[in-house]
């Protein structure tokens, strides 16, 4: 038999492995359980795939999304490697064709969703299957969906117990892109999984490029951000269905094409924009978060958060669906005060537990300060996950390091008219009061008679929106959804306020433009080939009915066109192209070489 590294070379055309694949690969050939933690695009899918192909029998690979399924299945297709997926998608006579070829031995991998697998008809084909000791692994993707606090929890994934009391000598790989410590261990214990099988890579994606920008003028924002990604898909997460529907169409009138993804549209509309997103290049989903977790797409360019998201989780994962290919890529987030407002409203009027809400509040809180932080992205983002690191040099912080100035007396000012007005006004209204604005609602509550009316006129309104926002980041004030966001001291601002203590705040820096990588950079000729073959793998891709990178990714053929390989032999030195791809593709691509 075939080595894990022969089997690594010669199917999937990769020269070695990264990270700790190796160990996890080894770990799980020896029949042992395994929890593994790795960042989106750093080949978790591997950590199984390769096993499936080394071991005698079936690999079963529960997958909560109908849209991963059936991308992982093509890409594994491309490769030359027998899988299959059974959901409800598929009608009774697929599904039987589907088991039959199963028992017959004639397919390696199977994803199937959780409410599939604990079905008492699936239950009983793998009995069959373990009997005649031709099961061989499960692997539980997206095994965060297990948590009770998360924001993905999926009911059925509590049921997965049932694999481990059932088949306890059948090995069990759980995979996820993103947990913090908390959810590690929930995982750990829902799951029944061993504490000494627990793999984690780090949380870096170094080709990431993070940006985090005050929300001033979101749609002049968002196109000044989009001229830079012209050529190229993303994705551009809001909070409302509305607000997505709205700058789909406006993004269009622009002339980007621009889609909707929301559970608002019906089933088949959002079948239709998923797949053409997959399949087309230079499109752009404009989506609530029902959009993602089981996208694939692996020359995704950019993210952008057009609003808060709910916690640094969701922002890490949301955001590692850019640049899955290893290329670089760009996440921008636009923040503002009203942000904070809204997302403690959702948290204080959700059905949630107390206990849930304090948990989300301080995710919050933590989101917060990683908006508000002066320091770099990467190094902040890391040790929120337990990670340290050294600034990354690309961010937007580090690019361009903001300046930082004594702000203690300007809290104090803050706080006291927070104070004075007696804590139940929002945050325009306490500007109005520092900058000694006389508006009708001043007026009738009489607050142009307090001692801190006008006493901030030495700064604008963007600026003090800047010290309130910042103020709550670090907990001196927060705000009460009860009272419709109106600002409180916290029992931290009381020795702020007696000048007891000093708060440094930061500046708004400028932007500035950011440059390609080196690495991702061709010359005039090589664009050229770069370009032609773009259009033949797209040509391809729709003879063949799939996503044009489920052939090849960007960083393949980038390579082609750098060095123009003439044999099977050069091709096979290409990244990503292993023997199933030379198989299918190896003739035209050489002779489309020739051409070139």
């Amino acid at each position: 038999m075939a080595t894990p590294l022969q089997t690594l070379q010669r199917v999937f055309g990769y020269a070695s492995f990264r990270g700790q694949q190796e160990t996890i690969i080894e770990h799980v050939l020896a029949g042992r359980d395994a929890l593994v933690l790795m960042p989106t695009g750093a080949g978790k899918s591997l950590c199984y795939q390769l096993p499936a192909l080394q071991l005698p029998g079936l690999t079963v690979v529960v997958s909560p999304l109908i849209a991963l399924m059936q991308n992982q299945v093509d890409a594994l297709h491309q490769l030359g490697i027998e899988a299959a997926y059974l959901n409800s998608a598929q009608d009774w006579k697929q599904t039987e064709e589907i088991e039959r070829q199963i028992l017959a031995g004639a397919i390696k991998l199977l994803y199937v969703a959780p409410e599939r697998l604990l079905q008492a008809r699936f239950l009983d084909l793998l009995d069959q299957l373990h009997a005649n000791s031709d099961l061989a692994l499960f692997a539980i993707d997206e095994a965060h969906c297990v948590s009770q606090w998360g924001h993905d929890f999926r009911p059925d994934y509590l049921q997965l117990t049932t694999l481990h009391q059932r088949y306890p000598d059948i090995p069990r790989l759980a995979l996820t892109a993103t947990a913090d410590l908390s959810t590690r261990d929930e995982i750990l214990q829902r799951l029944q999984l061993p504490e000494d099988g627990v793999f984690i890579s780090s949380f870096d994606r170094p080709n990431l490029r993070y940006v985090v920008q005050e929300k001033t003028q979101a749609r002049v924002q968002i196109l000044e951000f989009l001229r830079r990604h012209r050529t190229e898909s993303g994705i551009i997460y809001c909070q409302s269905r509305r607000k997505v529907d709205e700058l789909a169409a406006w993004l269009c009138q622009q002339g980007y094409a621009a889609q909707p993804y929301h559970a608002g549209l019906d089933s088949a509309t959002r079948a239709a924009h998923q797949r053409r997103f997959l399949r087309e290049e230079q499109q752009i989903m404009v989506a609530t978060v029902a959009f993602g977790m089981g996208i694939d797409k692996p020359d995704v360019r950019f993210v952008v958060h057009l609003d808060m998201p709910a916690s640094i989780e969701a922002y890490y994962q949301e955001t590692g669906r850019a640049g899955r290919d290893g290329d670089d890529a760009e996440v921008l987030m636009l923040y503002g005060l009203q942000d904070v407002v809204l997302q403690r409203r959702r948290i204080e009027e959700s059905a949630s537990e107390a206990p849930r809400k304090r948990i989300e509040k301080s995710k919050l809180d933590a989101l917060l300060a990683y908006c508000e932080s002066a320091g770099c992205r990467r190094v902040a983002l890391l040790a929120y996950f337990g990670e340290s690191a050294q600034a990354c040099g690309r961010c937007d912080t580090c690019l361009n390091p903001p300046e930082v100035w004594d702000g203690s007396e300007a809290a104090r000012k803050a706080l006291s008219a927070v104070y004075r007005s007696g804590q139940r006004f929002g945050s325009l209204h306490i500007i109005a009061i520092l900058r000694g604005e006389m508006t009708e609602a001043i007026q009738r509550h009489g607050h142009h008679t307090l001692s801190t009316f006008g006493i901030g006129q030495d700064l604008d309104e963007r600026a003090w929106r800047n010290v309130l926002r910042q103020l709550l980041a670090t907990g001196h004030l927060y705000a009460q959804p009860e009272r419709h966001g109106s600002l409180a001291l916290s029992e931290s601002a009381r020795p702020l306020l007696r000048g007891e203590t000093r708060i440094h705040f930061r500046r708004t820096a400028l932007r500035r433009q950011h440059s390609t990588s080196q690495e991702n950079q061709l010359d005039a000729g090589q664009q050229k080939r770069f370009d032609l073959l773009r259009a033949w793998r797209r040509l391809e891709a729709e003879r063949l009915g799939v996503p044009p990178y489920t052939l090849l990714h960007d960083k393949s053929l980038r390579e082609l066109a750098r060095r123009q390989p003439r044999s099977v032999d050069d091709l096979l030195d290409i990244h990503g192209i292993g023997q199933g791809k030379i198989e299918r593709f190896g003739r035209s691509l050489l002779r489309l070489m020739q051409q070139l």
